[in-house]
């Protein structure tokens, strides 16, 4: 029986750990922490249980891919978000909600938008034709190198070719009249860890996938009932999850990974290798390689470093709905490059309470915050976090008409250098590599090894990206490399 050993327990690793072990491996991950998941894991304290990253995911048929794989039905219960969010404008009383339905959000926006239904239907056919032109020949493909890369890109319509040379905004701009309605349409730039003036338009297939072709979903009960039943099936099949073990160096090589080893000076020998810690700076970190030096890290362009805020508040908020946004006016990229904290923010409020009970003590609401940030490229300390959390929960306060600050039972703040020491994220990067025209497809850390014939690499700084889709995709992806290599053991 082959062996695999896997670092790190995200839902790119335990993903990757369910195909293996369904293949016939004899699977063991190691994970630096005391619970499995990653950035998709859970908070609890004092009666109240927050996600503390993902929330919400699109292209669910990925989670039927995986589980189908393993010849099985997805054991979570997933319900659709209808609306899919809310938006807060600065000065404006009443939010607007984001509805799926076409004729419903004309008419939320139907006295700053005229011919919004028309001009939405356009937009997202064009996005819908470029999702469905690439999504097989270019994200759900490996690629042997660069040229192999180009060449499938050749495989595209021609007539998706303007979408290469304009960003996120300009793209919006061609198609939408009023300043609100192109932020809505640009919101999924920041669910990229990116904003709308640096996301190339391709990436305008997310509004297809959201408001289209798949919409947003919830999984009931919270997102980490995802992480706990992929670890139920993992223990039924054998697979071993070492845990509180961090990879801190790799033994002797000669073209071939013989070991890892943690940080009690334990070896763990296997025959293949995968790593699902960031595959961009495990290589320069680790495996001490030139180009990936932090020198060279830093020059790469990388998501935006989340700043998080888990509340527990007694009573309850009416305004608030399961997802909500709250603009500031500084809608442009130039916070983000500040060594300051940003004034006027802007932030996403997650209320998890609104559909799942069981997560606050009743009467009670469960919020989940987060601020994009500067990275610890750009701002180095964060001892003023306590400050920035105020000023977005008195911002919050009064944009909702709720008095939070009176009213909190249990708080935790965690600022982008709290993530990068807790998950291994680069300089605090909240994803992970950005999704730059020069940093996607063959462009990105490869998901197999350069040097190392049986080490590869999961997750969201691989091929294809970022996000929850995209991870189990890449999980799939780096199992047709490892049967490529290695051959079916079934």
């Amino acid at each position: 029986m082959k062996k695999a050993v896997i670092i790190g327990s995200g839902l790119g690793g335990l993903s990757t750990a369910l195909r293996l072990s369904h293949k016939g491996y004899d699977v063991t991950v190691l994970e630096k922490h005391s619970t499995p998941g990653g950035r998709l894991n859970i908070i609890e304290q004092n009666g109240f249980r927050f996600d503390m990253g993902p929330s919400f995911m699109s292209m669910t048929y990925e989670l039927d891919e995986l589980f189908n794989s393993v010849g099985m039905k997805v054991p979570i219960e997933l319900e659709e978000l209808d609306p899919l969010y809310q938006v807060f404008f600065e000065g404006q009383k009443k939010p607007r909600l984001i509805y799926k339905d076409l004729k419903k959000l004309a008419e939320e926006f139907k006295d700053i938008e005229p011919n919004l239904e028309e001009n939405a239907k356009k937009y997202l056919e064009r996005a819908g034709h470029f999702f469905h032109d690439t999504v097989d020949k270019v994200v759900k493909t490996n690629f042997s190198n660069k040229l192999d890369y180009v060449l499938k890109l050749t495989r595209v319509p021609l007539k998706h070719l303007p979408y290469l040379q304009r960003n996120m905004w300009g793209e919006v701009e061609k198609h939408f009249t009023s300043e609100e309605v192109k932020v809505i349409f640009s919101l999924v730039a920041f669910f990229l860890g990116s904003t709308p003036f640096q996301t190339p338009a391709i990436y305008s297939l997310l509004n297809y996938t959201e408001m289209k072709h798949n919409g947003y979903w919830k999984v009931k009960g919270g997102m980490y009932r995802l992480v706990e039943e992929l670890v139920k099936l993992l223990n039924e099949k054998g697979v071993k999850i070492v845990y509180n073990t961090e990879v801190v160096s790799v033994g002797n090589n000669n073209g071939k990974l013989y070991e890892l080893i943690d940080q009690n000076g334990k070896k763990w020998t296997a025959d293949i290798f995968i790593s699902n810690s960031d595959a961009a700076s495990f290589r320069g970190k680790i495996l001490k390689r030139e180009k990936f030096s932090e020198e060279k890290l830093d020059q790469m362009h990388w998501t935006l470093a989340p700043f998080t805020i888990y509340l527990g508040v007694k009573g309850k908020i009416d305004k608030l709905t399961h997802h909500n946004y709250f603009l500031g006016s500084n809608f442009s990229d130039t916070i983000f490059t500040s060594s300051i904290s940003p004034q006027k923010p802007y932030y996403y409020v997650n209320a998890l309470s609104k559909s799942e009970a069981s997560c606050a003590p009743e009467g009670c609401e469960n919020l989940f915050i987060l601020c994009p940030v500067p990275d610890l490229r750009y701002k180095k300390s964060w001892e003023d976090k306590e400050e920035l959390a105020q000023n977005i929960i008195d911002d919050l306060s009064k944009r909702v008409g709720f008095d939070i600050q009176s009213n909190i039972i249990t708080k935790k703040i965690l600022a982008p250098d709290d993530w990068a020491n807790m998950l291994n994220l680069y300089k605090g990067s909240g994803l992970g590599l950005a999704h730059d025209i020069n940093q996607v497809g063959a462009f990105r850390p490869k998901n197999k090894d350069e040097k190392l014939s049986n080490l590869y690499y999961v997750g969201a700084s691989t091929t294809p990206g970022t996000g929850l889709p995209m991870v189990i995709i890449s999980s799939k992806l780096v199992m047709e490399r490892i049967e490529n290599d290695f051959g079916a053991l079934h």
